[in-house]
């Protein structure tokens, strides 16, 4: 059998279905918290947090197998591939779009019970939060407005840097890790010659 080959560094939904069906040889790694990934997941993924995937970089990286990272929308994936690709990985790839994409366009899913929100989600929510009561705050203490203006700082330099500081804090919350992930297990089904 020959062996599909990822060309390109983002593949969409439709590439990821073939390659799933064509590549045993594939990997797919959610970079997710733990309760994102328990909420809603693509089978055959394995879930390894993007805390995680950096401080087993290199171990990860010696995975034989092409790897296509998935996350809600791109950018926690893009974080993982320029540390895998930092430590020497080359056939790893991004799903465009992530989890949303993949919702979008009916991909195979694995559900929950339990329905958590997606990390972005998250940080929309708690930055509006802590924006409005700022501005209502202001109205008694003018100087709380700078709250809000240190929270829009925050996510200008999340989307120029993409990366984002409330994410990390909110990944830290019991809500969101999810069972954990055991890394040396992970490790032993990802070089394994075949899922």
């Amino acid at each position: 059998m020959t062996t599909p080959s990822l060309t390109a560094d983002t593949i969409d939904s439709v590439e990821l279905r073939r390659l799933m069906r064509d590549d045993p040889r594939l990997r797919i790694l959610d970079v997710r918290t733990g309760g994102e990934f328990e909420t809603v997941h693509i089978p055959g993924s394995y879930n390894v947090p993007l805390a995680t995937l950096r401080e087993h970089v290199a171990d990860l990286a010696d995975v034989e197998h092409p790897v296509v990272l998935v996350c809600q929308s791109g950018g926690r994936a893009t974080q993982a591939q320029t540390s895998l690709i930092g430590a020497g990985k080359r056939a790893v790839h991004i799903l465009d779009g992530g989890m949303s994409s993949w919702l979008a366009d009916g991909g195979d899913v694995i559900r929950s019970s339990s329905e958590r929100w997606a990390m972005d989600r998250q940080v929309r929510l708690t930055a509006g939060t802590i924006t409005l009561v700022a501005i209502l705050a202001s109205a008694f203490v003018p100087k709380a407005k700078w709250i809000g203006a240190g929270v829009a700082g925050g996510l200008v330099f999340a989307a120029v840097s993409n990366t984002c500081a409330m994410a990390s804090v909110l990944a830290k919350l019991p809500y969101n890790r999810g069972k954990g992930c055991d890394i040396a297990g992970v490790l032993d089904d990802l070089n394994r010659p075949e899922a």
